[in-house]
């Protein structure tokens, strides 16, 4: 290969990873994940549907869903520590403590009502939030859901106090969407493409509840997670979704 062939080579490689989003810890292109702006009333996008809500108490939810999200993404994504979901999650807490507490308390309003009693009301209210962190937490699509999390954290960062609610209504379905496994879309048709098909290579200790500290693994202690990569691509690559 001549000069400059090489040369054509290196400028071609260079190009691609210049544009390849800063974002992008696992793939080249990641799929572009973004949905409507919801209002709440959607089948499916808070985890459970609030029948009589209003649009104040959907909104609610909406905040409510949206913390969840974050908060799960800062406890199960600090594998990558690039991705800052645990200090960009701190630092939404800070900046929207006074909205974050008129949420909880327009939240409860909607299960006080809908139900007899105060203690029922309460009930209700834990097993939704039970059910919405829940909702949150993946494996399969363990990398692109950090990866979604830390974009939407890092943009609540620079939302006005009192519009996080709104900002919520823009980026729900985003954080729904990232809940399916989607792999490489810029190499679609084979090499990169299979990456999501890896799967972690758990060890002998991972139910030890020595290893694990507030739902963190104790890497220190315990050791690493390890990823193991298909053999082979896949039949259908999740890319190809």
């Amino acid at each position: 290969m001549n000069v400059l062939r090489i040369g054509l080579v290196v400028a071609g490689v260079a190009t691609m990873l210049l544009s390849t989003p800063a974002s992008a810890q696992f793939y080249f292109k990641s799929k572009d994940l973004s949905g409507p702006r919801v209002t709440g009333a959607e089948p499916g996008i808070l985890g459970q549907d609030l029948p009589g809500a209003t649009p104040t108490e959907h909104r609610a939810a909406l905040l409510w869903n949206l913390r969840a999200a974050l908060n799960v993404a800062a406890l199960q994504c600090q594998f990558e520590p690039t991705l800052l979901t645990l200090s960009n999650y701190n630092a939404m807490l800070r900046n929207h403590t006074d909205e974050l507490r008129d949420d909880f308390e327009d939240l409860m309003k909607y299960f006080r009502r809908v139900n007899k009693t105060t203690k029922a009301g309460q009930t209700a209210f834990d097993q939704f939030g039970t059910r919405v962190y829940s909702g949150f937490s993946t494996v399969a699509a363990q990398r692109i859901f950090c990866q979604i999390a830390s974009n939407v954290g890092r943009d609540a960062l620079y939302v006005k106090r009192g519009e996080l609610g709104d900002f919520a209504a823009t980026r729900m379905q985003e954080l729904r969407n990232a809940l399916r496994p989607w792999g490489e879309q810029q190499f679609r048709s084979g090499g990169y493409a299979y990456l999501a098909a890896s799967a972690p290579q758990l060890p002998a200790n991972f139910n030890d509840k020595k290893c694990w500290r507030k739902d963190i693994w104790q890497e220190k202690r315990c050791g690493q997670v390890y990823y193991r990569m298909a053999a082979t691509p896949p039949t259908t690559a999740v890319a190809n979704r």
